[in-house]
């Protein structure tokens, strides 16, 4: 999939595309199930499928304060996309320049004449241009200008409610996972780059893996049985790759525990995912990671001692493996 960052490095598309825009978050059930439509209309057609999102999110930019945690950040929700079978991402930076664009010039200047658009999949909600001046009844007129059809985005449900992300969202917090893992139909994963930590996991028997989350406000807190993994064996390799193959496969994954959170018995102040690995000891350090968190074990609390912590942790590892033992 190829990634066009920014307009300026948006060449015009010849011979036309289908689009479909919106925030994606998570890129859960419902999300997969409009790209899936999307691709088959991009084949039907003969022509290339494009995502378009917005960095950082509408609401992150009017309300930072106010704007729901990320399910995924910018690389998760892209590499997801990509595995959609999308052939382009385009990703606008949505400042105060853009949004002082119109909804006509929207459509004339970026849909019609860069992208030259054949057909645009939006929810029948969509709002956008200057002061939100633009909708779907904008788009169908302007569709029938300039040559383009538009279509609504088709409600997804499972269990009879809809999917979204502010569902997830819910779902996370009240740490049900199995729920989580059939809303994206994918395990809730984060992923990034091990990098060296303060080490104190080690003086209490626990050495851990640590991932930066690189996000304000993550969607999940807590303890969890996790599994670690890495997808592209040609980043993680030496002890991570042959631990995995060991195991059988590298989306099977090397078994552990994990807190995300700030740390509040060591009074952390960034976020952080710590992830303690079982029966592992190999060098992860820079190797690029993927945690899939399976089952919630506890929230996190702050503890009066280390010692205190550490029994907390041998019960938190016992359940974890009582629940590998049982999947």
């Amino acid at each position: 999939m190829e990634i066009i960052r920014g307009l300026h490095n948006l060449s015009r598309q010849e011979n036309g595309c289908v689009a479909t825009i919106g925030n994606f978050d998570g890129v859960h059930s419902g999300h997969q199930h409009i790209l899936t439509q999307l691709n088959k209309t991009a084949q039907n057609r003969q022509l290339a499928s494009i995502v378009i999102i917005f960095e950082p999110q509408p609401q992150e930019f009017f309300a930072p304060k106010c704007a729901p945690a990320r399910l995924t950040r910018f690389r998760d929700k892209a590499e997801v996309i990509a595995d959609c079978g999308i052939d382009k991402l385009l990703v606008i930076h949505f400042n105060s320049s853009f949004c002082q664009l119109s909804a006509d010039d929207f459509v004339k200047m970026i849909l019609v004449e860069k992208l030259g658009i054949k057909y645009l999949q939006v929810g029948d909600d969509f709002q956008f241009g200057k002061d939100r001046g633009g909708n779907f009844k904008t788009l169908q007129k302007s569709g029938g200008e300039f040559g383009f059809e538009v279509e609504n985005t088709p409600t997804f449900s499972i269990e009879n409610k809809r999917v979204s992300s502010t569902r997830i969202r819910q779902a996370l917090e009240a740490g049900d996972m199995e729920l989580t893992r059939t809303l994206l139909k994918r395990p809730y994963w984060m992923s990034g780059h091990i990098q060296h930590g303060a080490k104190r996991g080690r003086t209490i028997g626990f050495p851990t893996a640590n991932v930066p989350l690189h996000r304000k406000t993550p969607a999940v807190f807590g303890v969890f049985a996790v599994k670690l993994w890495g997808r592209d064996l040609g980043v993680c390799k030496n002890n991570l790759s042959d631990a995995l193959e060991k195991q059988g496969s590298d989306k099977q994954g090397i078994n552990g525990i994990a807190n995300i959170g700030y740390r509040p018995t060591v009074d952390g102040k960034k976020g952080l995912l710590e992830v303690h690995l079982f029966d592992f000891d190999g060098d992860l350090y820079g190797k690029l990671v993927h945690v899939d968190f399976l089952h919630k074990i506890r929230d996190e609390i702050k503890f009066d001692s280390f010692e205190i912590l550490k029994q907390q942790i041998l019960n938190d590892v016992a359940e974890a493996k009582k629940y590998f033992a049982s999947a």
